[in-house]
This record gives structure tokens, sequence and C-alpha cells, in this order.
């Protein structure tokens, strides 16, 4: 088998794995989803190993805030809904001091609909850009009850409420042209330290301090470790 192969043959089974380890973490405490307030503190850590913030990325606010909020999230957690609230109430006390970054982390291990979901919003980006992205996975989280509970019949429903073309969004959805971008970014949010959902990174401007945000913590604990940056 020559390296390309092997290589292409070892991802698929590393993201397997990946999943299973995750999902153990989660079921055995380690990842302490079951207590959405369980905060690391506001000390800074600088060796947290995140993929730099590219064009690619999914953004909502200014691109050049002061602090970025990188959040790898699931769209069938429960703790996800609940922060997706406590991300735009940041938005909205902050301005432009704090823009949000939205990566996909589809734990398909206890959700298998949600890698086909962030998918979906790959397509609405896709068709519509930055803005119908970030109008699909609202309506999204809106619409599902969490836990696998989103018929996959609603995602074109989803799509033609926030103004796109049914036919073209089922066209992108049905090709799988976005496993592997959703793949990859399962691999980066292990990579810097996910084992479940949400995390979040705070990153202040030039990346010199960063700070994690464990799960759904309460606004307040967001703020203490925003402020403890902008500081």
């Amino acid at each position: 088998m020559d390296q390309t192969s092997q290589n292409n043959f070892l991802v698929p089974i590393a993201i397997v794995i990946a999943g299973a380890f995750i999902a153990g973490a989660i079921y055995f405490g380690g990842a302490k989803q079951s207590n959405p307030s369980t905060s690391s503190g506001q000390a800074t850590n600088t060796e947290i190993d995140i993929s730099p913030i590219t064009e690619r990325d999914h953004v909502l606010g200014s691109r050049d805030a002061e602090i970025m909020i990188v959040e790898y999230s699931d769209t069938e957690c429960p703790f996800c809904k609940s922060f997706h609230s406590i991300m735009k109430e940041i938005l909205r006390t902050y301005g432009n001091d704090v823009a949000w970054v939205y990566r996909h982390f589809p734990i398909k291990n206890l959700h298998s609909r949600a890698p086909k979901e962030a998918e979906a919003t790959e397509c609405a980006y896709e068709l519509g850009g930055n803005q119908a992205f970030w109008n699909y996975i609202d309506k999204l989280f809106e619409t599902t009850n969490s836990n696998d509970s989103l018929d996959p019949s609603e995602l074109p429903k989803i799509a033609v409420a926030v103004g796109l073309d049914a036919v073209a969004f089922n066209n992108c959805l049905s090709s799988g042209k976005y496993t592997e971008f959703v793949n990859k970014s399962i691999e980066e949010a292990v990579k810097s330290g996910a084992r479940g959902t949400p995390y979040s990174i705070i990153i202040s401007k030039g990346g010199e301090e960063k700070a994690v945000i464990n799960g759904a913590e309460p606004i307040e604990m967001v703020k203490a470790k925003i402020d403890a940056l902008l500081d």
C-alpha cells in the first residue's frame, strides 16, 4: 500500500477512534457535559493548539475585534443550543469588541444526525454566503429539540425558510461534498483540546492570550473570561 492510500485509509479510522474516545469521555464525566457550568477558571493558556482563523471561517461580528471566540459545536447537542443563545447575548453586550467563530464538532456516537446537519449549514453558506450560514444555523437550533430529534426532512424546509433554493440545496446536501470539510473540523477540534460540546476558545487580538470555555458556561462566567483578556 503506497503512502497516499495508507493515509486515505487511516484518516477515517482516526475519526472513528476520536469519536469513540470523545463519547467515552463525556459518558464517564471527563468532559463534564452533564455539568455545563464547569469552568476552567480565568487563567489564560497560550499553548492551546488551535487552527488559525481564515477567510473560510464563519464569523459573526468584526474580524478586527479585540476578542475572537471560536466555538466547536454539535447542532444536536442540547448544551450547544443553550450556548448559542448565550453567544448572541455576548455579541449584543460587547458590540464590535467581540466576534464569534463557529466551527463544526458533531459527535456522531451521540448524535448520528449532527454530521449531516453540519454539512447542511455549509450548503447554506455555498448558496447564500456568510449571512445565509448564520441564518440557517439559527433556524436549525430554533427548530431542533436536540438529541437527534430533528427529522432530516426538515433540513430543506429550513433552507427555504431562510431564502435558499430548495433544489440547489438538496443537490448540494446529497452530493456529500462537505463531508470531508466537517471531518477536518472534527479533527481540529480534538487537536485543540475538545472532549465535548460546546467547546470554545477565547483568543485575544494577535493571539497572545487564550482562555477556554468548557461547555455552556453561564453568561457571567463567559463575561469574566472576556473581561480578563480585554483588561
